[in-house]
């Protein structure tokens, strides 16, 4: 298969859909209350049959508007759009109803698809307001729609179990469509850590062009049918190229029930590769730290023994026949168990969306969990770079993928070029000017190539740099990393801009909340291992961790410095 012969990803589909067994589970939902699963067959008969009533409302490059938890309406829903020549516009489910108000009135939707009752009630206010909106289209029937609604618009509502009950006719199947590869895909909205959502347009050629390289990092771990489970939201760009791969590689695709259910949806899925961001990560060290440390004798020497010699053969470090016998062993009774409760058949995690640290990196791969770290951005489909599994190095993001070119300006900015890139930002021309210069897209990204093996390393965030009143400027991010790496603390952080020493904001292990001594302590160590401007001087403890809830912090979990900073300006104002 070629993927560069395809014009979109619609087209894609239907290739691959025409070479599996008709009859083969595809796509399935771990939910116990609404459990759902669709044949390959299934899945292409409802695509055809969401776009015939689509075609009926929208015009080519029309948005369609997509709020949903992941489930298997919301890829037949995507794929449906695009077979009529519309553009999907995804939206994360912890949206605020503003949040929405915006994204509405920014991208003009004429057709908004919603899951259910609780997502249509942020929405339905701003639906009303809008006469752009033609029709609504909700996954599960709605309950609140007569009342809430005027009699004239009661017939722009139809229910998902409506449309598929319908019956298909041959012509209706129409699979030659109008789609370029230039042609937009998506509108994808950067959650970002202040200020409103920019809207990516992502061309079809864009993650088509993605799928290369994710095919190649992929190739060497599938022997069999290869399963994915999807938990990170389908409206980030990360995971929205991932289905597309697992398209590519003709998959089985469970959808998780929900966070909380992770674990156990990972023991019935029995993934063989699993995409995560590396918040997910640090969580999974701390837990598997804490039980490991909890562990005594013979076995704390065995996992002792797993971490050292896992990290040798990890550096491609030499090791004695005693110590390859040695790590055998370990594998035998140490890795195997630890595999066994990702369900058995994990080939491999792959970790985006933002910096793995290189503890963690290390840590996982020793114990048996093979984590490769790539580094991509909304703006570029989204992969530039990611590790094989034949040759990680932690502490980089591996090489680019080939389907686009990456160079370091001489500021040590990464710039990328290539298909990958954005069309650009929605009704946002200047803003795109500002980041994509003669076809270079500026990452804001600080980094470094290794000129013997092409290895990309991230070394700094331009935007993310605090400068102090001594103009030092100072990576907040790594120190972060290292103050989460200790499993007294849960998150943080660190605040001192144009200031004289830098403090922290810290929330720590529910174990810890009301032990300050041993928290000091904690930062005293990590102190000793930074420079003096980078020292932390004061710390703050708060009881509220920061989540997508309390809006402080991103979808896919990065903190919002902005928002933290304004909720806690004066405790931060105070340690000065």
């Amino acid at each position: 298969m070629n993927l560069g012969n395809f014009n979109s990803l619609i087209e894609l589909f239907f290739y691959q859909s025409e070479r599996q067994n008709p009859k083969s589970i595809f796509l399935e939902w771990l939910n116990p209350n609404n459990k759902k699963i669709y044949t390959w067959e299934e899945t292409t008969l409802n695509i055809f049959k969401l776009s015939k009533i689509l075609k009926e409302t929208v015009k080519e490059g029309d948005r369609c508007l997509l709020v949903s938890e992941n489930r298997p309406e919301w890829f037949i829903s995507d794929l449906a759009i695009m077979l009529a020549n519309a553009i999907t516009v995804p939206a994360y489910t912890t949206y605020t109803e503003d949040d929405y108000k915006y994204l509405i009135e920014d991208s003009e939707p004429s057709v908004v698809i919603v899951s259910n009752n609780e997502m249509f009630n942020k929405l339905k206010k701003t639906i009303n307001e809008k006469d752009f909106i033609k029709k609504v289209i909700t996954f599960e029937k709605i309950e609140k729609t007569h009342n809430d609604l005027n009699e004239d618009d009661k017939n722009k509502y139809l229910d998902f179990s409506s449309i598929i009950k319908n019956d298909l006719s041959e012509k209706d199947k129409i699979k030659n469509i109008n789609l370029k590869r230039t042609s937009p895909a998506c509108i994808i909205y950067t959650s970002g850590t202040g200020g409103n959502p920019k809207g990516v347009i992502l061309s079809h050629g864009g993650i088509l062009n993605n799928l290369v390289g994710a095919c190649e990092i992929m190739k060497p771990l599938i022997d069999t049918r290869p399963i994915f489970l999807t938990w990170l939201p389908l409206s980030h760009s990360y995971e929205h190229t991932v289905q597309f791969a697992q398209i590519a590689v003709g998959a089985k695709v469970f959808y998780a029930e929900k966070i909380e259910k992770l674990l156990d949806n990972i023991s019935e899925a029995k993934p063989t590769i699993m995409t995560a961001v590396p918040r997910f990560y640090q969580n999974l060290y701390n837990k598997i730290n804490i039980n490991m440390k909890k562990q005594t004798g013979f076995k704390a020497k065995l996992i002792e023994a797993t971490i050292r010699l896992g990290k040798k053969k990890l550096l491609h470090e030499k090791m004695t026949i005693y110590e390859k016998l040695l790590n055998s062993i370990t594998n035998l009774l140490v890795r195997k168990k630890i595999k066994k409760q990702f369900g058995g058949n994990l080939k491999a995690f792959v970790s985006g969306g933002g910096a793995l640290d290189k503890e963690i990196g290390e840590f996982l791969n020793s114990i048996g969990l093979p984590t490769l770290q790539g580094y991509g951005l909304t703006e570029t489909s989204p992969v530039v770079s990611c590790n094989p599994i034949h040759r990680i190095k932690v502490e980089t993001v591996g090489p680019p993928f080939k389907g686009n070119k990456v160079k370091i300006a001489e500021d040590g900015e990464i710039l990328v070029k290539g298909e990958n890139v954005m069309l650009g930002y929605w009704n946002k021309k200047e803003e795109t000017a500002k980041v994509i210069k003669d076809g270079w897209l500026h990452t804001g990204d600080i980094g470094e190539i290794d000129p013997e093996d092409g290895y990309l390393k991230i070394t700094d965030r331009k935007k993310d740099i605090i400068v102090s009143a001594g103009g030092d400027n100072i990576s907040p991010a790594k120190i972060e990393n290292m103050i989460t790496n200790a499993l007294e603390i849960d998150q943080c952080m660190v605040y001192g801009d144009k200031k004289n020493y830098l403090v922290a904001l810290l929330v720590p292990n529910k174990e810890f909340l009301k032990e300050k001594e041993k928290i000091n302590s904690v930062i005293e160590k990590i102190n000793k291992k930074l420079t003096l401007v980078e020292k932390i001087k004061k710390i703050q403890l708060i009881d509220e961790n920061f989540s997508i809830e309390n809006g402080l912090l991103t979808p896919t979990m990065k903190v919002k410095r902005k928002k933290v900073t304004e909720k806690y300006k004066k405790e931060l104002e105070n340690l000065y």
